[in-house]
């Protein structure tokens, strides 16, 4: 096999470029909730991690219902933000998926975005077509780096995770599909360095979405040990 079957992508900062909308509803929440205002680095890199995770990890102290409540006010505010700075996708994600589309690849989303706004997101975005299967953080018990979203679609589209790649920005998206079994591809222009990528163990590591293609087409669909 010289394609892989199943490519599981992220979606903020793999497919979608929200990392200013995300940032920004994150600062505007702190200053909500009377919290410090976290400067732009810090925030970015909660990207990929619940919302709950994301101020639980900003704000170690506190509770669980505090982080929920702020995850809450989160969402209030990012609605109002993204109709004033509407994401775009990042260069050549649709090309590239309505090219795996063409080889019979199947193509699915695992988020830790709640799966109404990614649908959403999808929709807005002139992509959901090639998607056949989405996975958001409330369709889980226990999300990124847990292999549950991952092992999740595959039980759902039947296919092995030896001929799955997952997509993702961030090293949690490497640790899940590795955590799973899968191949993993880290890209560069989102959220984390290359060397980030790397050192979670990513098994390829891309600049530009238009080098997946090329890249699957090389993949034999074997898995280091």
């Amino acid at each position: 096999m010289n394609i892989p079957r199943l490519v599981i992508f992220d979606f903020d900062g793999t497919l979608g470029d929200t990392r200013r909308n995300i940032v920004m509803t994150l600062q505007q929440t702190m200053q909500a909730a009377h919290l410090p205002v976290i400067d732009e680095a810090r925030c970015a890199a909660t990207i990929g991690l619940t919302l709950k995770d994301s101020f639980k990890t900003l704000f170690p102290h506190l509770t669980d219902e505090e982080a929920e409540a702020c995850a809450a006010t989160y969402r209030r505010i990012f609605e109002v933000n993204k109709k004033k700075m509407v994401p775009q996708l990042f260069p050549h994600v649709a090309e590239t998926l309505a090219e795996l589309c063409r080889q019979r690849v199947v193509v699915s989303i695992a988020s830790s975005r709640n799966s109404t706004s990614l649908r959403g997101f999808l929709q807005d975005m002139a992509i959901e077509q090639y998607v056949s299967f989405v996975v958001g953080a409330d369709d889980v018990a226990r999300p990124k780096p847990d292999p549950e979203p991952v092992l999740k679609t595959l039980a759902a589209m039947n296919i092995p995770a030896d001929e799955t790649l997952v997509v993702g920005d961030m090293p949690v998206d490497i640790l899940m599909g590795r955590n799973a079994g899968t191949r993993t591809c880290g890209v560069t222009y989102g959220n984390a360095s290359r060397q980030q990528l790397e050192e979670a163990g990513a098994d390829f590591v891309i600049d530009d979405m238009e080098e997946l293609i090329s890249m699957a087409q090389d993949w034999d669909g074997t898995i280091d040990e």
